[in-house]
């Protein structure tokens, strides 16, 4: 059976940050896969699940609407462990080229008011399952101590 990749990173040594999972090619389109890795896993709490649900939400929310990248955005959403999400874009990327992105989202779920888009019973096979303050701190958290001073050590798998 063929080994997964993600599954050979040593996940005690990876630190919070946006890394390239793996790039794949469908016909002639390139497509990026993004760790983006909210926390230390194994040694840190992990993102509880309606938190995470209201990222996601909103995460795909602000992808799915922006300007330059609405038509680049092929999926956002979580990660199974709960240390973060996925986001598969169009294109051979680098970190580098979505820190600002990322930078953006984050900041945006931060700072959202209102009504969680997508939250009602009609759009959502779990729409009770929401936490808006939680996901605003760990968004602000996620912003100010990862994506506003990212580093190699974020945006390289441990080796």
């Amino acid at each position: 059976m063929k080994t997964i990749s993600s599954f050979t990173v040593d996940h005690n040594r990876l630190m919070r940050g946006v890394y390239v999972s793996r790039r794949d090619t469908m016909g002639a389109q390139h497509l990026t896969t993004f760790d983006i890795r909210m926390k230390l896993p194994n040694r840190e709490p992990v993102l509880d699940v309606p938190a995470l649900h209201t990222i996601e939400h909103l995460g795909a929310t602000f992808l799915r609407n922006h300007d330059r990248w609405a038509d680049e955005t092929i999926y956002f959403g979580p990660m199974g462990c709960r240390t973060g999400c996925y986001a598969i874009f169009k294109g051979r990327l680098e970190s580098s080229d979505i820190i600002g992105l990322l930078t953006e989202l984050f900041e945006y779920i931060a700072a959202f008011e209102g009504e969680v888009p997508g939250a009602t019973a009609s759009g959502c096979g779990n729409w009770l399952s929401q936490d808006l303050p939680m996901a605003r701190l760990e968004s602000e958290r996620f912003a100010r101590e990862v994506l506003r001073s990212v580093t190699p050590e974020n945006t390289h798998y441990p080796c």
